[in-house]
């Protein structure tokens, strides 16, 4: 079963990142901020029912420490889980780029798809703006993701909500930093763009966690009568 649910958000987060990314970096001419956002948030709703019962779909280990600090997942799941969903980010990332190398013209390093502020911010914000937004557009996602699920897998309509929160968080957050709210979406883009976007790396994985840990806390406050039922899974 471990390593079942391994593969899937290994596929899940390099799928969401070839996608999803893949609409900023091949499509942005063509569909705007708005279609990249709905991107983002179809994507993520057709995988959390493809690969909901398996993994949970947490594609973003921001949600995985959530469900960690939720007591709905163990250490040894939560590692396992950030392990693959690194590795999946930037093997989509790999296969992201391969494909945009085939475009003639195409602009690879750089942007391809990374976040980024100041300079590499449409509004350019700031360090502390986009620190701020980070961690509050995660918030969200990770506090829809709590509320909408009992466990660990998403069932029923659980994905609507996570899919329209993520498509909302991108129209938000797509001029101020390009929206990250995962560092695994974070991290495969960066690598290959290279440049500025490693160095400001930093804040697009440090942010979302701690967006990921408010949220699990106020859940805890906002949803009290839930938490006798979330016991540790293992998965």
């Amino acid at each position: 079963m471990q390593a079942r649910t391994a593969v899937s958000e290994f596929l899940g987060t390099l799928l969401l990142v070839f996608f999803a990314v893949g609409a900023a970096v091949l499509c942005v001419d063509y569909i705007g901020t708005l279609g990249i956002a709905l991107a983002f948030g179809f994507v993520l709703l057709a995988l959390a029912y493809a690969l909901g019962p398996i993994s949970g779909c947490h594609v973003n280990p921001a949600v995985t420490l959530g469900m960690l600090m939720a007591r709905r997942i163990d250490v040894r799941t939560a590692v396992t889980y950030w392990i693959a969903q690194f590795l999946g980010g930037i093997a989509g990332a790999a296969l992201l780029f391969l494909l945009a190398k085939q475009v003639p013209g195409l602009k690879t390093s750089g942007k391809f798809g990374s976040n980024g502020y100041g300079s590499r911010s449409d509004v350019h914000i700031n360090l502390g703006g986009a620190f701020l937004a980070e961690v509050v557009l995660t918030f969200l996602l990770v506090f829809v993701v709590l509320a909408v699920t009992h466990k660990v897998a998403v069932v029923g309509f659980d994905g609507l909500p996570i899919g329209i929160s993520l498509a909302v968080i991108h129209l938000v957050g797509i001029p101020l930093t390009g929206t990250s709210v995962n560092p695994a979406r974070s991290l495969g883009p960066a690598l290959f763009a290279g440049g500025a976007a490693l160095s400001q790396l930093w804040l697009f994985i440090v942010a979302p966690l701690i967006g990921g840990i408010l949220a699990a806390l106020a859940h805890r406050l906002t949803h009290p009568s839930m938490r006798g039922g979330e016991t540790t899974a293992e998965v």
